[in-house]
């Protein structure tokens, strides 16, 4: 499954819409604002929250976390010594699961594995519209939503470490 990302810097209060390959909206990042943390949701077309990420106030690292219908469902954070490409790391709720995420994030050039296998690719190094970035799902049994709200922590993440 291919889902279509329109880049825009991830800031408090951005909303955009992500659609599949043919064009058709699926998810909505509604980016909260005024708020003391930053938030985003993940929506369906009918406004429905599907997934909320919030940045983990209090942590020695920057971390993000992702909950579905109020339950914790996975932490990301950067991790620790990664010198040559962004490296972060996805530990599901499970406490035993925990998802690879590298490559060049700024680049939006990364990829998420589950213990080496490949889960999803995130690139832009293919499409001809500009500012635009796919979310390629490789596996079917994987959840779209999850790794959708995976990418959108690790870019902003990203981002906030760049203005740092």
């Amino acid at each position: 499954m291919r889902f279509l990302v329109r880049d825009r810097i991830l800031g408090i209060g951005d909303d955009y819409w992500i659609e599949d390959d043919h064009g058709n909206k699926v998810f909505l990042v509604d980016g909260k604002a005024m708020r003391l943390r930053d938030t985003f949701e993940l929506k369906d077309t009918e406004g429905r929250v599907l997934i909320d990420i919030r940045q983990k106030m209090f942590a020695l690292r920057d971390t993000m976390v992702i909950e579905r219908g109020g339950e914790p469902l996975a932490t990301v954070r950067r991790k620790r010594l990664s010198l040559l490409r962004n490296h972060y790391r996805v530990t599901l709720a499970d406490g035993g699961t925990e998802l690879d995420v590298s490559g060049r994030i700024l680049d939006r050039e990364f990829a998420v594995e589950y213990d080496g296998e490949l889960l999803a690719v995130i690139s832009r190094r293919l499409l001809t519209v500009r500012d635009t970035y796919a979310v390629d799902v490789v596996r079917e049994d994987a959840d779209p939503a999850l790794l959708i709200a995976v990418a959108v922590c690790v870019i902003h993440l990203a981002e906030k470490e760049r203005e740092d």
